[in-house]
């Protein structure tokens, strides 16, 4: 039962997140990067979501290989993912162009999935 209770409270946290995130892209005054920071966040929340049991260290290198890979994919330039990258789930979920900047912003929303799940998630559940 806790099972599905956490799964339940990551998923609201998941939606949560895609919708603020659409959101900031509608905004000018909304950095850019905060985008990139809440994409993080979310990769953290859908690996907690499908890993409700495992330790937190794991969730955590999951979610940085996971958004690190993507980041350094965009490096690689073919035909067919230029043009899958042309559209609204390739921007969303792959990405333009290679930053530097984009793996600081990553490492700090997969930081701010582990201050939810601390200070959020566990008190909800406990």
């Amino acid at each position: 039962m806790k099972t599905a209770r956490l799964r339940g409270i990551y998923l609201c946290l998941i939606v949560f997140t895609i919708i603020t995130g659409l959101l900031s892209r509608h905004f000018a005054f909304i950095p850019l990067f905060i985008g990139d920071v809440l994409w993080a966040t979310m990769v953290y929340l859908i690996f907690r979501f499908l890993f409700v049991s495992a330790n937190i260290k794991n969730i955590i290198i999951y979610s940085l290989l996971f958004s690190y890979a993507i980041e350094f994919s965009q490096l690689y330039t073919a035909p067919w993912i230029d043009h899958l990258r042309q559209t609204l789930f390739g921007k969303l979920v792959l990405g333009s162009v290679f930053n530097w900047g984009d793996l600081l912003s990553y490492t700090g929303g997969i930081l701010i999935g582990v201050l939810i799940e601390i200070f959020v998630v566990n008190k909800i559940s406990a």
